[in-house]
């Protein structure tokens, strides 16, 4: 299945690793669709490494769920994820083993993809640990593309080879619909910055159908769970929010969702935000305004509806006072008679109107988006 946007859902990774359950899974499923994430468009809820036995099944050769976490199998997992509007996701590695020592699918991909179609997936993460070095990766992913093709179900493929052998040159052409371009995150603002930035010369490799997946978010962690770190601040949060949203990346939420807090809920069904990531258009940001060490940039992206999406952004770890944009920047020159008319996105209020050039200042790790129209000066 190619996405036309940009995959948004939940996993299971950033906090639970492998404390993984049945009744996890299902208070998870509850409450995706209690808070509203579900109708705000968090439709995936994919399980990740650790869910199976630490073998094969000796006489069949498939992967079997874990009797202890999930005694009822994976499709009574997966049925009750669709009985509550939700698409199901599993996890597994294009190696021997998965990244935490549980059978991988190289050499079973057809098996596993039919396994996986009988579990009732829509979406498959597909790691890269203990791939053999004489196995070309990009041939692997090909493999278990085709494998899920001749599965009789439609199931994502979500490659995930953290941006290893040139990925992005060849990754479109595997039938992945989203494919990790960076390691691992973890809850920490310098960790999300620096995969960030990393990223920044790829994004013209993300279009629909195949989606740079910048790794699941941590907003709303606090420092609790599988990849807790330093743990961030509330800004902080919303700035790696905004920066996901704003390059159009899947949102794969990391928190628990079953406790969210409610400045955490509020951010992540932002309908502004949401909106920039999910636009039909689906056009690449681009750099408007470039700062010296790529800290305090601002970035443009044009948006369907004759609407541009426009973020600043300090990622240094000190104030600037002045982060400047010169509206010739996105080709409006002081001259053409036309300014823009600014909706604040983290409120929704209107913003005024600005010509020539803005000018914002921003505390240390914050940002600032806004959608706009170009109207008459």
């Amino acid at each position: 299945m190619l996405p036309k946007k940009p995959p948004m859902g939940f996993n299971t990774w950033n906090t639970f690793g492998p404390d993984i359950s049945d009744a996890m899974i299902r208070e998870t499923a509850d409450a995706m669709v209690e808070k509203g994430l579900r109708d705000a468009g968090y439709t995936y809820l994919v399980i990740d490494d650790c869910w199976s036995k630490r073998q094969r099944d000796p006489v069949t050769d498939k992967i079997v769920a874990d009797p202890e976490k999930f005694p009822q199998g994976m499709k009574a997992v997966s049925d009750y994820v669709h009985e509550k509007g939700l698409k199901f996701g599993m996890y597994s590695c294009a190696g021997v083993r998965t990244c935490a020592n549980y059978p991988g699918s190289y050499d079973h991909e057809f098996l596993d993809a039919k396994t996986f179609a009988e579990y009732g997936a829509d979406f498959l993460k597909y790691d890269y640990c203990y791939k053999p070095d004489y196995a070309d990766g990009s041939l692997l992913y090909r493999r278990i593309s085709m494998a899920l093709q001749s599965s009789g179900r439609d199931i994502l493929l979500s490659a995930c080879n953290w941006g290893c052998d040139d990925v992005y040159s060849w990754i479109r052409s595997t039938g992945a619909g989203m494919y990790r371009s960076t390691g691992d995150i973890t809850d920490s603002f310098g960790s999300f910055r620096d995969i960030f930035l990393s990223q920044l010369d790829n994004m013209k490799y993300n279009a629909p159908g195949c989606f740079n997946d910048m790794d699941m978010l941590t907003v709303g962690m606090r420092n609790r769970g599988n990849v807790a770190a330093k743990g961030c601040s509330d800004l902080e949060y919303r700035t790696e929010f905004a920066l996901w949203c704003f390059f159009g990346v899947p949102l794969m939420l990391g928190c628990d969702v079953r406790s969210i807090d409610d400045t955490t809920l509020k951010l992540v069904t932002n309908p502004w935000l949401l909106r920039i990531n999910q636009d039909a258009e689906c056009r690449s940001a681009f750099i408007a305004h470039k700062d010296r060490d790529n800290l305090c940039n601002v970035y443009a992206r044009l948006l369907s509806n004759n609407e541009i999406a426009i973020m600043f952004t300090n990622l240094s770890d000190h104030p600037h006072g002045e982060v400047w944009f010169p509206l010739d920047a996105i080709g409006i020159p002081p001259e053409a008679g036309k300014a823009l008319q600014l909706t604040n996105c983290f409120t929704g209020e209107d913003a005024g109107t600005v010509k020539e050039y803005m000018l914002l200042p921003l505390e240390a790790h914050d940002c600032a988006v806004f959608i706009a129209k170009v109207v008459d000066a």
